[in-house]
């Protein structure tokens, strides 16, 4: 079975708008996805990255641009900018890999409703109460808001170290299983066509 490791942050505006398109291309062709949430700051200082504030006037002007268009385009309402953020994503991290350890939820809904909060429903996903709301929203116990933090600190950590020695340098990031890479839910179509290829 293939597997796609889907690189991601819980506040990437990309990610929002990739909806949970990527686990009905998986669900099309049979693959498995092994999500991988991480510190997209860190990420950028690991590979040649900025945040967007650091960003040249030009391209922090066309990346809302771009940003309202593609919202446009896939139907999915967005805040250019929302009140929060950014914020810190950890603990929404920590969440996402307590529920994945957890099992019995639907982690394609919990990933769209983190980055939700953030783009389209003006919430803060540091607040606990956000938290917990979100994991009882995909399925999970909201308890799962406050069990394995140490554990969901270290994958968090070896989540980046991971998309750093596999070539990844934003989010979204889909890495496939005979190691082909498509970065942004704009290259959704293309991993969608290679999977069909290697099938």
């Amino acid at each position: 079975m293939t597997q796609i490791r889907f690189y991601f942050s819980t506040l990437s505006p990309y990610t929002y708008l990739a909806g949970t398109r990527l686990e009905e291309i998986a669900d099309k062709h049979g693959a498995s996805i092994d999500y991988k949430p991480l510190d997209i700051a860190g990420l950028f200082g690991r590979t040649g990255g900025q945040p967007p504030k650091d960003r040249h006037p030009s391209r922090q002007e066309y990346r809302l641009i771009e940003m309202e268009r593609q919202s446009k385009k896939l139907g999915l309402p967005l805040n250019l900018k929302p009140a929060y953020w950014p914020t810190n994503p950890a603990l929404s991290s920590y969440a996402f890999i307590a529920a994945q350890n957890a099992g019995g939820g639907d982690l394609g809904k919990l990933h769209h409703a983190f980055t939700r909060a953030v783009w389209a429903e003006e919430r803060n996903i540091a607040e606990d109460d956000v938290i917990r709301d979100c994991l009882q929203s995909a399925g999970f116990d909201p308890a799962l808001a406050d069990s394995g933090l140490l554990t969901g600190a270290e994958t968090y950590a070896q989540n980046l170290e991971e998309a750093v020695s596999e070539g990844v340098f934003g989010a979204p990031f889909y890495v496939t299983s005979d190691g082909a890479r498509f970065w942004g839910q704009d290259r959704l179509d293309d991993l969608d066509q290679h999977l069909e290829d290697i099938a």
